[in-house]
């Protein structure tokens, strides 16, 4: 089979590889669809991100969607021919942290296409991948390879929208509004927020909030004073997701939430410097929000059922023979927000 491989940065190859043994208990997937995230982008553009480099070639992707070709001894449930979604979180599940319910903190994860270990664990853009049951969830006949490769990003959004508590009857801000962003939005209005407000510094992902659920969209870039107006009494937002990772992007939002208001940081952009005089002040909640866990299967079920749509964020299919236009396409935000790349 084929697959895409990163070598170092800008040197990604389509390279032939053997398939795995498809053991007891698993399924070999024939992938249809995989979506490029942020991280690939890092491993394509610079080679990693912080201090996570690419030592090895590994194969990139951990959003992908495809269609069972056999299934191992011992599997009940799944069907060759049946479509799915594929969860690319490997969670030991014996560490203390799974023993508590928290996968996601895993400390011996495997997670498709990351440089975070060495070996690499390899990633999902392939023709085909050997899978374990517990990471396949089917999908509708309703629902598209593209969007059930969504279902990766979709669940980083759901699980951010959980890390806030509840949202019913609250007002919200999402500052940053790529991919994840605006799925922060979907899941934000699925989970009862009555005002949506999202800041970008691009008119094409903001014309995206718009469409995906945001009540405004404001053009920071543009105006640089657009969230003034919600910062009287003390400030307006009950919630801040910031999606971006953009130090300029937090520090501007702090002024329009209310006090003890709650912050969800779920961009990763490098250190910055926190105003704490501010956060000690109004005595704000301050939470991250890291990949996810048992919200991959809510994403699927979401989706299955017709309860989110996130048509309006795939912004085009491209083979991947043709990734290196696909890849430059996924980081021009200014005409794209997810790139899929088609491996049939």
């Amino acid at each position: 089979m084929e697959a895409l491989v990163i070598h170092a940065a800008g040197d990604l190859r389509v390279e032939n590889l053997p398939t795995p043994e498809l053991g007891a208990g698993q399924l070999r997937v024939r992938v249809r669809c995989g979506g490029i995230c942020g991280s690939d982008l890092h491993y394509y553009q610079h080679g990693g991100f912080g201090t996570i480099r690419v030592k090895e070639p590994m194969v990139l992707g951990h959003e992908v969607a495809g269609v069972i070709e056999a299934v191992g001894a011992g599997v009940s449930g799944f069907a060759p021919g049946e479509r799915i979604a594929v969860s690319p979180s490997q969670p030991c599940g014996l560490c203390r942290y799974c023993q508590q319910g928290l996968q996601n903190h895993c400390l011996d994860m495997r997670y498709y296409g990351s440089a975070m270990r060495t070996p690499h664990v390899q990633g999902a853009f392939r023709q085909e991948i050997v899978v374990e049951t517990h990471q396949a969830h089917r999908l509708a006949a309703s629902v598209s390879d593209g969007e059930g490769a969504m279902a990766e990003p979709l669940a980083v959004a759901l699980h951010a929208v959980r890390r806030a508590g509840s949202l019913l009857g609250k007002r919200v801000l999402v500052t940053g509004c790529g991919p994840i962003g605006a799925l922060v939005i979907v899941a934000a209005r699925r989970a009862g927020a009555t005002h949506i407000v999202a800041t970008d510094v691009s008119a094409h992902t903001l014309g995206k909030a718009l469409k995906v659920g945001a009540d405004e969209a404001i053009n920071v870039a543009e105006e640089p004073e657009g969230l003034a107006r919600f910062m009287a009494d003390k400030g307006q937002f009950d919630v801040l997701f910031e999606a971006s990772g953009n130090e300029r992007a937090l520090r501007g939002a702090l002024d329009a939430l209310r006090p003890r208001g709650i912050i969800v940081q779920v961009g990763l952009g490098g250190e910055m410097t926190l105003p704490v005089n501010t956060i000690v002040a109004k005595e704000f909640d301050l939470r991250g929000a890291f990949r996810f866990h048992e919200e991959f299967a809510t994403a699927v079920e979401l989706l299955n059922k017709g309860l989110v749509d996130v048509k309006p964020l795939i912004s085009a299919t491209l083979s991947y023979r043709d990734s290196a236009r696909a890849f430059a396409l996924a980081a021009d935000r200014s005409q794209a927000m997810k790139v899929l790349l088609n491996f049939d």
